[in-house]
């Protein structure tokens, strides 16, 4: 009898712990088709988020990036996420009230840089004169990252730049002759590298340069400090499973992403094998931030003048080991 009361006790507790943690979708830029979420996909499958921060996370709120991700997460139940470093400097600028808690993705690893796979004529950045090349949108990463690569090789007058939007629209644009150089991201060109001839990467360009980092609504992460402490030491886990399991990691990403478990593992071991640290653990990358920076004065996107970092930057909120140093 005291055996069956014990099982009783212990299943009931189980179940109080169960029904116990929050529901909520958390907002990540670009979930499903870029590798910011992937270590975020790995610690909700195992459970990270509920030990760690309290929360059952039952799916992610995405969008194509930019403004519409951090208006999304600031407008959330759980007004957290992980949004692209130029819309949050952007937000911060027209004077919303968040904060910047951690580093996300500190590198531009995923980004391929394309051409038909018949035509070999560039191999070298200077190969681009008198040819047309294809980025996504003015003031992205890519007008960024071809707008400096231009310029350091005196290339800025003589490549014709066109915006061709999304990735399938610049596949499209390089299969039709309409640009002769184009972007592709993983995992994507994990699916289409039989079908291009790769260039170069875009670390090839810019090591360090961080893309996305975590955000909160100031008023929120006031009520709320451990919620938002337990989520980066999720995604602490996440990251540091990923490195260390490519393998393991590769089919929760299938999953998560709906794409082949191949397909999955080649783009894990891309980011993970390119130049420098793609997924921070959430520490801060003060070079590449600076590097995002000036790449935004230089294609407009904001106005020019300093930028101070530390009225907007809380690092309390991470593990001690993972606090600047300076």
């Amino acid at each position: 009898m005291f055996a069956t009361l014990r099982t009783a006790s212990l299943a009931l507790a189980g179940l109080v712990g169960a029904t116990s943690a929050l529901a909520v979708d958390l907002t990540v830029t670009h979930f499903g088709t870029g590798m910011y979420g992937v270590p975020f996909a790995i610690a909700r499958e195992k459970g990270w988020f509920k030990s760690d921060a309290g929360l059952d996370v039952t799916g992610f709120i995405t969008s194509a990036g930019g403004g519409t991700t951090v208006r999304n997460a600031l407008a959330s139940d759980n007004p957290y996420g992980e949004v692209a470093l130029p819309a949050a400097i952007a937000a911060i600028q027209q004077g919303v009230k968040l904060t910047i808690v951690h580093g996300g993705v500190l590198s531009v690893a995923d980004q391929v840089w394309i051409t038909r796979k018949d035509d070999a004529s560039i191999s070298k950045f200077g190969d681009l004169k008198g040819k047309k090349l294809g980025y996504s949108s003015p003031k992205s990463v890519t007008d960024i990252i071809t707008s400096v690569m231009l310029d350091k090789n005196g290339l800025a007058s003589s490549v014709e730049r066109k915006s061709v939007g999304g990735i399938g629209s610049g596949l499209t644009a390089l299969r039709e002759g309409g640009v002769d150089m184009s972007y592709v991201t993983e995992p994507v060109w994990s699916k289409e590298k039989g079908s291009f001839r790769a260039a170069w990467w875009s670390t090839d360009i810019a090591p360090r340069v961080t893309q996305t980092v975590g955000i909160v609504r100031t008023d929120y992460l006031q009520k709320n400090p451990e919620v938002i402490r337990g989520i980066i030491a999720a995604r602490r886990k996440g990251v540091e499973f990923v490195r260390a399991n490519p393998a393991e990691a590769a089919p929760i990403m299938a999953r998560e992403y709906k794409i082949p478990a191949d397909q999955a593992k080649s783009a894990i071991e891309s980011v993970l094998a390119a130049k420098g640290v793609y997924w921070s653990r959430g520490e801060f990358d003060y070079e590449g931030m600076e590097f995002m920076l000036k790449g935004l004065h230089l294609v407009k996107a904001i106005p020019d003048g300093p930028f101070d970092w530390s009225k907007v930057i809380d690092e309390s909120f991470l593990p001690a080991d993972l606090r600047s140093k300076k």
